[in-house]
């Protein structure tokens, strides 16, 4: 049983397809794939947006530091999934370009921290700033209580894949 379409809680009947799938789960699969195809593509073009020679998959290491600062390579590396060795290739290229550097931890002389560099920041700040705006203008439409729902919504789904 699900609630309607209009959220008021009235029970209904699931729609099932012939396979014995809800029409709904089908409906997100769809849509889930759609916008995963359109944000690698996308995140394909700020990387290269950020540097020529900067690889997809490195966008989001970018992302995660501008955002949170300071972090171990250990702590990256299960942040975004991937092990110690593709961790590291990825750091070195990284630093490689002068988007990254590694400095100690103050909290363990033992370890390093991975940190943008100025021009690190300065390249993805601009690129985040002008994606942003993208998102302004694509959503202009919307009301922003729509926007923030859609976010709240991808935050929980966000937080139930990561189990």
């Amino acid at each position: 049983m699900h609630e309607d379409a209009n959220g008021g809680g009235q029970p209904v009947a699931a729609e099932v397809t012939p396979s014995g799938a809800d029409q709904e789960f089908l409906a997100l699969e769809r849509e889930l794939t759609v916008l995963l195809r359109r944000a690698r593509a996308n995140q394909g073009e700020m990387a290269r947006e950020v540097h020529p020679d900067l690889e997809s998959a490195a966008y989001g290491l970018l992302v995660r530091l501008d955002e949170h600062g300071p972090q171990r390579a250990t702590a990256l590396a299960a942040y975004i999934g991937v092990g110690k060795a593709t961790m590291s290739r990825q750091l070195r290229a990284l630093e490689e370009l002068g988007l990254i550097a590694r400095e100690p931890d103050p909290a363990d002389g033992r370890a390093w921290l991975v940190a943008l560099t100025d021009e690190g920041r300065g390249r993805v700040g601009k690129v985040r700033e002008a994606r942003r705006a993208r998102y302004v203008s694509q959503l202009a439409h919307w009301d922003r209580r729509e926007v923030a729902e859609l976010a709240r919504l991808l935050r929980e789904l966000n937080g139930v894949m990561e189990k």
